[in-house]
């Protein structure tokens, strides 16, 4: 494949981050251009329908919004190079994928806006240049940021809820970078699917931002090595000296992940829950018709759910974007023999994540036209 393709995305961008990887990992040739170029607004947005990144356009023109679209769009084409043959392997890969996507925006977005001293000129270069250089850019730049300057209590964080948010990244921190001391990637030597997404929050936000790259750095040094190979087009691991090439064997889900796992179903879970009921009560008083926008601009506001976690009280937005790739974990699980199960159900129960194969909302969520829409 040598014809460029054009992916529409920014580096402060948190979903950009997991296009952007997954292409340099597969050596496919692209050019990054931002939202700002004239030809995103006129060629691009209306195949695309929203004006998000990442926004993909392939050499024969064909457009595909969304990171999750993007990746899915060569992992069908090419045999799916980063899925692992096991059935183990296969949910937590598919986990880590929602679980960064959606999982951990609250902690991303509060160590990017509740840390001004440290990160506002760093965050408003990036917002600024993101724009062409006309006369009214700087106003829209600073009205871009104030709204964003609310995203952190949107998702939960509050003067109430500061310390456990930052507690619980903490302690995520330091089990993930146990699991790197002995593992270049989540699920051994080559990156699966959850590694792209998981690097969404932690590069753009928690792998770049002044502050929160600070901590990693110099926190979770192993964590920050892994982000920096994430953006590299080779296995980026020569402080492995057991390195391999592929998957870990016999389907290994490391003790050191099934503890990461642990820590992030604490808040995982409970919010899950809460907006997939949240939501169901929504779609129960709404009834949307079907091919009614699910997720974007054009859908409804859904409304916040409430879910405690280690004793306090967390109100965050309820968002059905999770529950569309939850989905994929819940294809995969009905999809596997009885003895696929049965290893899952024991590895899921170990780490407190056996909920998740249960909790679904009333109505599936599919793709049609570039949007994620209510079927």
């Amino acid at each position: 494949m040598t014809e460029l393709h054009r992916l529409y995305a920014i580096t402060h961008s948190l979903y950009s981050g997991r296009a952007r990887s997954y292409l340099i990992k597969h050596g496919i040739p692209f050019r990054e251009l931002s939202s700002g170029h004239e030809s995103f607004k006129a060629e691009v947005l209306p195949k695309g329908k929203l004006p998000t990144i990442p926004t993909l356009v392939t050499p024969d023109g064909e457009v595909i919004r969304d990171g999750a679209a993007i990746i899915e769009h060569f992992e069908a084409a090419n045999g799916r190079p980063c899925q692992p043959p096991g059935p183990r392997q296969q949910i937590v890969s598919a986990l880590f994928d929602v679980i960064g996507s959606d999982g951990l925006l609250r902690p991303a977005m509060h160590y990017r806006w509740n840390f001004p001293q440290c990160n506002h000129e760093f965050v408003r270069y990036h917002f600024l240049h993101s724009q062409r250089d006309v006369p009214q850019r700087e106003d829209k730049t600073e009205a871009m940021m104030d709204r964003m300057l609310h995203a952190a209590m949107f998702f939960g964080v509050t003067d109430q809820t500061r310390d456990l948010v930052e507690r619980l990244y903490l302690e995520y921190l330091d089990a993930l970078d146990a699991h790197f001391e002995q593992n270049p990637y989540l699920l051994g030597w080559r990156p699966c699917i959850g590694d792209f997404g998981l690097l969404a929050p932690m590069y753009a936000h928690l792998g770049r931002d002044p502050y929160p790259a600070r901590l990693m750095q110099q926190r979770a040094t192993r964590v920050y090595r892994w982000v920096e190979r994430m953006n590299r087009a080779d296995q980026d691991a020569p402080e492995y000296f057991n390195a391999g090439t592929d998957f870990l064997a016999d389907d290994e889900v490391p003790e050191t992940l099934l503890a990461v796992l642990r820590l992030l179903a604490e808040d995982f879970v409970p919010e899950t829950r809460a907006a997939a009921d949240a939501i169901n009560r929504w779609l129960a008083g709404n009834q949307p018709e079907v091919g009614a926008p699910a997720v974007g601009r054009s859908a409804h506001a859904i409304g916040t759910a409430e879910f405690t976690v280690r004793g306090e009280t967390i109100t965050a937005l309820a968002q059905p974007y999770r529950f569309y790739l939850l989905q994929r974990v819940q294809s995969v699980y009905a999809g596997l023999d009885s003895a696929g199960r049965a290893a899952v159900d024991e590895m899921l129960e170990a780490c407190g994540m056996s909920a998740i194969t249960g909790i679904v909302l009333d109505r599936r969520i599919s793709r049609s036209g570039n949007l994620e829409i209510w079927a």
